[in-house]
């Protein structure tokens, strides 16, 4: 053996190599291809052996390939052609699942199937091989956004909003309660409960939320007030955000918080609808970050709005 490395062991015709990085270990009469940080795969002898880095992996999982698509790309990769069988036993992937997965990777533009017997597949330059990936999925992507556009004014649609608004009088107003978790679903299901406010949104944030909130909803809520819907927003005002807010103060009232208080995070609409955060933005990570959301007049019109409103009463123009 060539390489140091830890230790190993031998396992029936296989090296298992205890690291915790990718290597290539050279053995006296084979070379080894090392695809994951646990498992040596052995490669006829008169291959050159390769080293795979886990980086590659990783940046391969980046791209949305799973583990066996991965393991058997990069096995093809180093042979050029080779049967699933072949594949099967160099990647270490049941040969059960081989198949179905070089058939997913063909679909996806990454090998080439030759209609041979056996089949055998072909491995595509990695550069070309992405490239054709992303023509894939951009003419998927356009396939499913025309579905989806030409539905949104087909009779079904009509129907399923039908079935949608019977069935909302028939929750009760405790069931129309969610958790929110994560910094995008709850700025998502902000979106969609500001597209259909009708006369008021109040919000109170932090410097940080007032930031999101002019980012990414300036543009609805600004339709909003247009129509008629008032905007108010509260919320500490500082040097670094004051070019923002100068920017909603074009369509919404606001009024400045002190940053030396504890500001918490909720959005009313309507007296009804209500979003707060559960967590501190400043604690926590964006994917993190849990907030529920709830459609009762109750809580957003009789609880929440009274507060909101005796705070707003006290509060200086930003």
């Amino acid at each position: 053996m060539y390489l140091n490395i830890f230790r190993f062991y031998y396992l029936v015709g296989v090296k298992e190599v205890k690291t915790s990085y990718i290597m290539v270990i050279k053995f006296k009469y084979h070379h080894c291809l090392l695809i994951t940080n646990q498992m040596c795969m052995k490669m006829a002898k008169g291959d050159e052996a390769m080293v795979v880095p886990q980086a590659v992996f990783d940046a391969l999982k980046s791209i949305g390939l799973n583990l066996y698509e991965r393991k058997l790309w990069v096995a093809l990769l180093g042979r050029g052609t080779a049967t699933a069988g072949e594949l099967s036993s160099l990647a270490k992937v049941p040969h059960s699942r081989t198949y179905d997965v070089l058939e997913s990777l063909a679909e996806k533009g990454f090998v080439l199937i030759q209609t041979t017997k056996p089949i055998k597949y072909v491995a595509i330059a990695p550069s070309e091989a992405l490239e054709r990936a992303k023509k894939k999925i951009k003419e998927d992507a356009d396939i499913a956004i025309n579905r989806l556009t030409s539905m949104q004014s087909s009779p079904a649609m009509k129907e399923l909003e039908r079935i949608f608004k019977h069935g909302v009088t028939m929750v009760e107003p405790g069931e129309l309660t969610g958790s929110l978790k994560g910094r995008n679903a709850m700025h998502n299901q902000l979106e969609t409960i500001f597209k259909g406010a009708k006369s008021h949104v109040s919000i109170l944030t932090s410097a940080e939320g007032l930031s999101e909130i002019h980012n990414r909803h300036a543009d609805v809520l600004k339709k909003l007030a247009s129509k008629g819907v008032k905007i108010r927003i509260a919320a500490p005002v500082n040097k670094e955000n004051s070019a923002m807010v100068e920017a909603l103060k074009s369509f919404a009232d606001v009024k400045k918080i002190s940053e030396s208080k504890s500001v918490g995070r909720f959005v009313l609409v309507d007296g009804t609808h209500l979003i707060i955060a559960l967590t501190n933005e400043k604690d926590v990570h964006p994917t993190q970050d849990l907030a529920l959301w709830t459609q009762s007049d109750h809580v957003a019109g009789s609880t929440i709005g009274p507060m909101f409103e005796a705070m707003w009463a006290k509060l200086p123009p930003a």
